[in-house]
């Protein structure tokens, strides 16, 4: 790969799960981190924890569904760390919703976080860009769910097929800037959120763990769930020099659940 030394990433929802292992492997890239998070205590012991590896990184709180916080999160990253080269907005909420169970507070709250964070994010990455004088990447958090719909996720696939076409429509109207914009395709990663989800199958069914992350794999190509490291893997992609070439897609990084 191409040296990335000096450019700067930003990550929502960067102190757990998904977000934490894109962080972590940005900054082995090369990358200097602002992990950004809701939860500041736990960005900070991410990015405290990358410092520690010999990279440079810093926390930042936001809220991706406030847009003042975010652009306020954007310039403390640009400024703390001298430069804005990524965005990769992570952070999302996925709420199991049978279409019985959805309230206009549940609904409300993930189109905010996923929909309304990924809008805010672009808008704010590309007035950080242009500031700077100089192109960028706009990496969205999309989901095998965004391409299929998914049997009981009725607001959160909603919201991925959503980020998909925002991805498309900035992709268009950002490439004069010399901006990219792209997206990922997570399928059923190991999170502590799916191991909840797990645990409850399982013990719905009287069975242990194991079984309720095998009920999850049986249905994947690989018959595997994903580990973190899997998506940051294909966020790396997306961030560096290699998929210069590459706006307005959605790749799928699930195991084989989805073929197009």
């Amino acid at each position: 790969m191409t040296n990335v030394n000096g450019k700067v990433a930003f990550v929502t929802g960067g102190g757990q799960g998904i977000g934490e292992a894109i962080s972590r492997r940005l900054a082995n890239d090369g990358f200097k981190v602002a992990v950004a998070d809701y939860n500041l205590e736990t960005a900070t012991k991410v990015a405290e924890s990358i410092q520690a590896a010999g990279h440079e990184a810093i926390a930042v709180k936001v809220d991706v569904a406030d847009r003042d916080a975010v652009f306020a999160a954007v310039k403390e990253a640009k400024e703390q760390l001298g430069g804005f080269d990524v965005i990769v907005n992570n952070a999302g909420l996925g709420p199991q919703t049978p279409f019985d169970t959805i309230d206009y507070d549940t609904y409300r709250r993930v189109y905010d976080v996923n929909v309304g964070g990924t809008y805010w994010g672009i808008q704010a990455a590309t007035e950080a860009f242009k500031e700077l004088g100089h192109g960028g990447k706009i990496i969205n958090a999309s989901s095998q769910a965004g391409q299929v719909g998914n049997p009981g996720l009725g607001v959160y696939s909603g919201t991925k097929f959503a980020i998909r076409g925002i991805t498309q429509v900035a992709a268009r109207d950002l490439a004069p800037l010399g901006i990219t914009v792209n997206a990922y395709c997570p399928g059923i990663v190991k999170t502590p959120m799916m191991n909840d989800i797990a645990q409850k199958t399982a013990d719905e069914a009287g069975k242990p763990f194991e079984w309720g992350m095998e009920q999850f794999a049986q249905n994947i190509t690989l018959k595997r769930l994903s580990e973190p490291e899997d998506v940051a893997a294909c966020v790396s992609y997306l961030a560096g020099p290699d998929s210069d070439y590459m706006t307005g897609q959605a790749l799928l990084i699930d195991g084989g659940m989805v073929f197009n």
